[in-house]
């Protein structure tokens, strides 16, 4: 019977040190400032290549904003769900349906990676598409409210929290968007309870984060998991 209680109490602690050890799982839900050729599902569209892209300097996967977040912080990336050019909602450039690339669209495949933190990185081309605002809206959203941004977002954050309750979800909020986009989003992340920062002063190139502007996301990043808890 000692035997047995020693034995059992060996697994334990063995068990509980494998769960303090356990590394952090990573999942961006994003747009075209979190992707990169070939690190991103086959089929969804990227902006940053191994090649310049105008005046945008950033060609290295190792100098994005997501790459040096997790490696510096010892995260897995087991899924970066991010397509350029895509919405939070249902509408895009020129007022067009985009039912199949919009973050609400690919939200279940964050969902099913299951990881301990998502990171939403949008609203950048809502933004710059003018698409429509909309209401918040907490349930029984139809075709048309997810054609708007603001109860598109209730409805992501709604799924994401729902699905994946352990998980601690960040919603990253671009600089230089619309005033009614940034509060939106900050107004919808208060009421799921949803984490939200707010990045200050991103050097850009071509409207996209340079490798300077990728280095200042992923610190103000780290020191906002760091400190709030």
């Amino acid at each position: 019977m000692k035997r047995i209680l020693i034995m059992v109490l060996a697994v334990t602690a063995f068990l509980q040190a494998c769960a303090k050890d356990k590394q952090t799982t990573v999942a961006i839900l994003g747009d075209s400032y979190s992707t990169f050729e070939g690190y991103i599902p086959e089929g969804n569209a990227s902006w940053y290549f191994t090649h310049r892209q105008g005046d945008n300097d950033v060609t290295d996967v190792e100098q994005t904003w997501w790459r040096q977040f997790c490696q510096a912080a010892g995260y897995e990336l087991v899924l970066n769900e991010s397509w350029s050019g895509s919405t939070i909602c249902n509408t895009g450039y020129e007022g067009k349906p985009c039912p199949d690339w919009s973050f609400i669209a690919r939200m279940a495949n964050v969902a099913a990676a299951d990881p301990d933190l998502i990171l939403v990185f949008g609203g950048t081309n809502d933004s710059w598409a003018g698409s429509p605002i909309g209401e918040m809206k907490h349930s029984g959203w139809t075709e048309e409210d997810l054609a708007s941004y603001l109860p598109a977002c209730c409805h992501m954050l709604d799924y994401l929290t729902s699905e994946v309750p352990e998980a601690r979800v960040i919603c990253i909020i671009n600089t230089e968007l619309k005033p009614e986009i940034t509060q939106g989003m900050i107004d919808v992340c208060n009421h799921y309870g949803a984490e939200y920062l707010l990045l200050q002063d991103i050097d850009k190139l071509w409207g996209h984060p340079s490798i300077k502007g990728m280095a200042q996301i992923s610190a103000q990043l780290t020191d906002f998991v760091n400190k709030v808890k």
